[in-house]
């Protein structure tokens, strides 16, 4: 979100969570996410672009320790609202993905989802060695894009055609463009999976 002048906003969120398709496809990216997560344990998990917090709550609440970093002040303030505790977490950090504010090597796990479509190629680069940089050898980092050959790609570029300006610019990336962008930071791909194979309208 950082290179782009528009963002999407924690109202936004609410609005679209409140909706039938919105509840569906957040649980079916949640389940898929909860299992590549696993048992988080003890572990300290780094959400990267982590919005108004849902996800760092929700992982938060099975035990991890969590740290959600975001660029945009109006969602580390709705993070903030809606729950974090000074001493088991989450704990909210604003940062950009390109420029993580924290040491080599300290976190177990990586989440990172829908980041990577709001970056240009150099800033999307970046934001994995990044990521790479802060992982502790053996860490797991977790990656979430929408595939530009979905029916809901389609239908953001429209958004964009029609003068959105957040969609107009952004940067839908498939498996072979993130494989190569994991693999140019030294990290190795375990898996990828899909989630959502229906289209985006109710």
């Amino acid at each position: 979100m950082n290179s782009l002048d528009a963002k999407v906003g924690p109202g936004e969120y609410g609005t679209w969570r409140f909706t039938s398709l919105g509840a569906l496809t957040e649980e079916v990216e949640h389940r898929l996410l909860w299992e590549m997560i696993g048992d988080p344990g003890q572990r300290l998990v780094l959400d990267v672009g982590c919005g108004d917090g849902l996800l760092a709550r929700k992982i938060c609440a099975k035990g991890a320790r969590v740290v959600g970093v975001d660029p945009d002040p109006a969602m580390l303030a709705a993070a903030v609202t809606q729950g974090g505790s000074q001493t088991n977490g989450p704990w909210w950090v604003c940062g950009r993905a390109q420029a993580l504010p924290f040491k080599n090597e300290c976190c177990d796990m990586a989440l990172s989802v829908t980041v990577l479509c709001f970056l240009a190629a150099s800033d999307a680069l970046q934001a994995m060695r990044e990521t790479a940089r802060v992982l502790k050898p053996g860490g797991r980092l977790i990656l979430g894009e929408l595939s530009p050959y979905s029916l809901w790609a389609l239908r953001r570029r429209l958004r964009g055609w029609l003068g959105a300006s957040l969609w107009r610019r952004a940067r839908f990336r498939g498996p072979n463009a993130l494989k190569k962008l994991v693999s140019e930071v030294g990290l190795q791909i375990d898996e990828m999976r899909g989630a959502v194979f229906y289209p985006p309208w109710w």
